[in-house]
């Protein structure tokens, strides 16, 4: 037993193992990366390993996205390998009197990249099967793509290297007489004053695997010439540099040419494709500068934040449709005072005044009653937001009989959320513009929940770490292609051109009360107030009304945007870039900087209000006076992609230096702060309106029985989806959906819907 140990360890496979594990640990621990994602241990809440169980290409996941992936995987494997082959074959000089020597080592170096593949294949069985309900032809022809895209990659860069490596053969003709002593490579090299060091630096193998993978007794190669063994093993070299250029050009080309959807491989080849440069990149600064490449890494980030930190070479994200060649806006407190000045209030409060008039009018069109006014807020939460958002409200439409959209004065809130409230918004408006759209459509429903994801992931790789360099024009204006503007594409192309509109293109629609109004609200990063974005002047947003009366009693804490911005063409604003900034979840989208003096930074409104009731309560602050005269009372329907936590973190257990980071945990439940806030706002728009004004109806998207919490993504499994969708009827929300039809007076029964199947 200790006898057939012993051969195993020092098996070439086994000892490169070891090797990698003390020596290469960020090549190996880009390893463990990759299990981690495909797992779903790091980045599930993004989605990450969706990108590699179900890539997509061209909009669907088949044939052709395994096999891209296949294709980058494989790449990515032989890069690992030259570059690991590059740093560690000088331990093993017995490599270099055997035929086809790279090959080999290839061979002996499969463990890792077998094993994963192997997982990979596995877990995207499992997947596929439970998550999409795909037969098991159609996982086996996707699983036989990516296996064949690997072997196509692999087969083609060995060709190459067949054509332009040698072996010992063919560098010399006669046997030579001096001893070998190889040398470690430049970044490893250091005197050799014994056979002590010498033994250090060559590592014990008996046996390696040949290409048919048959065992092979080790020779010695201490009869062939030093310097002909070091340029077989030199001879890769300019294989990796040229492997790393290649990839660099692809990735650059990729972003070229990323408004073709052909081009947008799956985000989990450009990943791959990104991750072999990676490796490359750093295997070469490791062999040419051995342990100085942590001072040169420390050097070319400080160099490269401070050449991007000057405008000459800065790539931030902008706010599509606005002039930045305009002199600057100016961001300070007197300019927000000057805003929110008593006159532009009381101008926008009137104007506000005359679409609750219209709202009215048609309201009571058909009873002459006072109507109910529905507050409809929204909470972030990614494409399950989006989708339980835009099936809460078919349905409301259904049971109130139409009711709810006539009666709907504000729709507010953040994120995915937002996203499924403007898109129901811009189908209601479209049909009562004659447009023959039905916004209770199940196809609205398909396009919702179509993937966003892999085109950021995509955008992100390809063009926005190499700093985006290609433009567009938007009107008069040119901007910067990056991951914010894809993501932007494709919700376009995903909802059939439902955004692709102007800010000012809302207003006659808001002002005539065709549809409701709506707020996005992106937090300012700059010192946490919102942005409040709307066609309509909403300075008296700005501040508590108290401010009028009370200058210095509040703060202002919210920026009317088009007043700030009405230099800047802010009434040209892409809607879709609005809806972008509102759900610019950190590294998923990046923040949108605005041409203010000093820049004004936008990140998701769901850093300070995640459900929509601060506009809702403020909206309410400035009008209680006429909605008390003018309606029978508010119905605040809020719809949350989550439920509240209600546990209680037990502390115990935890050791010292976990302790140290506990005044900081109170920074993780921001959400559970809003949720605690919020029920302020509740309480007190319930103390202003009095308990006959004031209703608060909830919706929660739970996962079913047996099912897990879609995650707060940008994609969704059909299992996902179906879960998300069938929410709806779970007993909470069917009694809210008969609490509202009362409280509407519906003459449709909540009874008369039927759960799919």
């Amino acid at each position: 037993m200790r006898a057939l140990f012993t051969n195993i360890y020092y098996s070439f496979p086994v000892q490169l193992l070891v090797l990698h594990l003390r020596s290469n640990l960020f090549a190996t621990l880009v390893w463990l990366f990759l299990f981690l994602v495909v797992s779903g241990k790091v980045l599930q809440n993004f989605g990450a390993q969706y990108l590699f169980l179900a890539p997509e290409y061209m909009g669907s996941v088949g044939f052709w996205s395994f096999f891209i992936v296949g294709l980058t995987y494989g790449g990515f494997v032989m890069t690992w390998n030259l570059t690991t082959y590059l740093l560690d074959a000088y331990h093993f000089p017995f490599l270099a009197s055997l035929a086809r020597p790279f090959r080999k080592y290839c061979v002996n170096n499969a463990v890792l990249p077998l094993v994963f593949l192997v997982f990979l294949l596995g877990a995207h069985v499992w997947f596929e099967g439970y998550f999409e309900y795909k037969s098991f032809g159609r996982i086996l022809w996707e699983s036989v793509a990516l296996l064949l895209g690997t072997f196509v990659s692999i087969a083609v860069i060995l060709f190459y290297l067949h054509w332009t490596n040698k072996d010992v053969f063919g560098l010399f003709q006669k046997p030579p007489r001096m001893p070998l002593k190889l040398d470690a490579p430049p970044g490893r090299r250091r005197v050799e004053a014994d056979d002590t060091a010498r033994r250090e630096q060559e590592w014990r193998v008996d046996t390696y695997l040949a290409e048919n993978l048959s065992p092979r007794l080790v020779r010695s190669v201490a009869h062939y010439d030093k310097a002909v063994i070091q340029r077989v093993f030199g001879q890769n070299h300019t294989n990796v540099l040229l492997l790393i250029l290649l990839r660099i050009l692809a990735l650059v080309g990729l972003g070229l040419f990323i408004d073709y959807q052909v081009v947008r491989i799956p985000a989990a080849a450009s990943a791959l494709l990104f991750l072999s440069v990676t490796v490359s990149v750093v295997g070469a600064l490791t062999y040419w500068f051995g342990r100085w490449r942590v001072i040169l890494a420390a050097v070319f980030l400080l160099t490269y934040n401070f050449i991007t930190s000057h405008d000459w070479f800065n790539h931030r994200n902008a706010a599509f449709g606005l002039n930045y060649e305009q002199t600057t806006a100016e961001y300070s407190l007197e300019n927000l005072k000057e805003i929110c000045s008593p006159e532009n209030v009381e101008t926008d409060r009137r104007a506000t005044l005359e679409i609750l008039e219209n709202w009215r009018e048609r309201a009571t069109a058909d009873s002459g009653a006072k109507p109910k006014m529905v507050l409809f807020c929204v909470s972030g939460g990614g494409l399950k937001a989006s989708l339980f958002t835009l099936q809460v409200l078919r349905h409301l439409d259904r049971v109130t009989d139409g009711r709810f959209d006539d009666q709907t004065v504000l729709m507010s809130g953040a994120s995915g959320g937002m996203i499924g409230s403007a898109y129901y918004r811009e189908l209601l408006l479209r049909e009562r513009l004659g447009l023959h759209s039905n916004p209770a459509d199940t196809v609205h429903l398909n396009r919702i929940g179509r993937d966003l994801l892999n085109s950021i992931a995509v955008g992100l790789v390809t063009n926005d770490i190499f700093l985006p360099f290609v433009h567009f024009s938007e009107g008069e204006h040119r901007y910067v292609k990056d991951r914010g503007y894809l993501f932007e594409q494709q919700l376009r192309e995903n909802l059939s051109g439902a955004f692709d509109r102007q800010l000012h293109d809302y207003r006659r629609h808001e002002r005539a009360a065709t549809i409701p109004l709506l707020f996005i609200t992106p937090s300012i990063l700059n010192d946490g107030r919102r942005m409040i974005v709307s066609p309509q002047g909403v300075s008296y947003m700005m501040a508590a009304p108290i401010a009028l009366e009370e200058p210095d009693a509040v703060e202002i804490d919210a920026v009317d945007f088009g007043r700030l911005l009405a230099g800047n063409e802010a009434d040209s604003l892409r809607f879709s870039t609005a809806l972008r900034m509102n759900a610019t979840y950190p590294y998923v989208l990046p923040s949108v900087v605005l041409p203010t003096e000093p820049e004004v930074e936008l990140v998701d409104a769901g850093f300070r209000d995640n459900f929509g009731l601060k506009s809702a309560t403020r909206f309410v602050h400035n009008f209680d006076e006429w909605i008390r005269e003018h309606t029978s009372g508010v119905v605040l329907v809020q719809v949350r992609a989550f439920e509240r936590n209600l546990q209680i973190n037990d502390p115990g257990g935890r050791g010292d230096v976990e302790r140290i980071f506990d005044p900081l945990g109170i920074a993780g439940q921001v959400i559970s702060l809003q949720d605690y806030e919020h029920d302020n706002s509740i309480g007190f728009m319930y103390d202003l309106l009095g308990p006959d004004f004031f209703e608060i109806i909830r919706f929660n998207y739970r996962p079913g029985e047996g099912a897990e919490e879609a995650p707060i993504s940008f994609h969704l499994t059909r299992r996902e989806k179906e879960d998300v969708l069938r929410s709806v009827f779970q007993e909470e929300n069917r009694a809210a959906l008969e609490r509202l039809e009362n409280l509407l007076s519906a003459r449709q029964s909540v009874e008369r819907l039927e759960v799919p199947n």
